[in-house]
């Protein structure tokens, strides 16, 4: 419904046009994927401590969850970007830093597929990119 109303319903842009509207799906997805990636570590930090199955399981499902809003957010910020750059893809720091957050997701799903559990080691090292993220417009 909050698509439909977003993309079909809201009102264009006189500048812009349908490329205002991206932003409506755009923030929504890529706030996701750093709320699963917070959750999924928080996860994987207590199965570090308990062993408890449960929180491996739900950190593999944030791992699939995050791999995918990230990826969403990428293409969705291609597009919203592509009219102002004149280029689907620039290497700012906001971009190349959600990229690296991408490669931490899918190394962590390579590794979740091993006999061995060495998925929560990748998960440890992708919080240091969440502020990265956060303060790379400042930069």
């Amino acid at each position: 419904m909050a698509i439909h109303l977003s993309l079909r319903v809201a009102p264009l842009d006189l500048q812009q046009g349908g490329n205002s509207r991206i932003p409506y799906v755009h923030v929504p997805a890529a706030r996701m994927s750093i709320l699963v990636y917070i959750a999924t570590a928080i996860n994987t930090f207590l199965f570090l401590l308990t062993k408890h199955p449960l929180f491996l399981r739900s950190s593999g499902t944030g791992t699939e969850m995050g791999a995918f809003s990230t990826l969403f957010t990428l293409v969705t910020g291609g597009f919203r970007g592509r009219p102002m750059w004149g280029t689907f893809w620039v290497w700012d720091a906001r971009l190349t830093s959600v990229f690296i957050s991408f490669l931490i997701y899918l190394g962590a799903l390579c590794f979740q597929k091993l006999p061995v559990e060495p998925a929560p080691i990748s998960i440890r090292a992708g919080p240091i990119d969440i502020p990265i993220i956060k303060s790379s417009v400042n930069w």
